[in-house]
């Protein structure tokens, strides 16, 4: 009965943490992509271009081979992308 009850606690204890650090991270988050926007825009008004990462033809020749995960791999190495997010580039790079 105590060990269940300890069990039960320590989830609860658990649950509270990730929601709050949840809840702390989304505003950052979203001010990040702000600023993101605003250094973007800053640059195109500026007529500076991000030098490309020379580890993006490796993305590139992975794609030629065929070997979309491994270029997946490379991608989020290269830029920090989640999964997702890197999927989606190099499924846009394949066109």
């Amino acid at each position: 009965m105590d060990t269940s009850f300890i069990a039960l606690a320590v989830f609860a204890l658990a649950v509270a943490v990730l929601s709050s650090f949840d809840r702390r991270t989304k505003p950052l988050e979203r001010r990040l992509a702000r600023l993101d926007q605003k250094v973007d825009l800053l640059m195109a008004h500026l007529g500076i271009e991000e030098p490309a990462d020379p580890r993006m033809a490796e993305v590139d020749a992975l794609l030629a081979q065929e070997k979309k995960i491994a270029a997946i791999k490379v991608y989020r190495e290269v830029t920090g992308a989640g999964l997702v997010e890197a999927k989606e580039a190099v499924e846009r790079r394949m066109r």
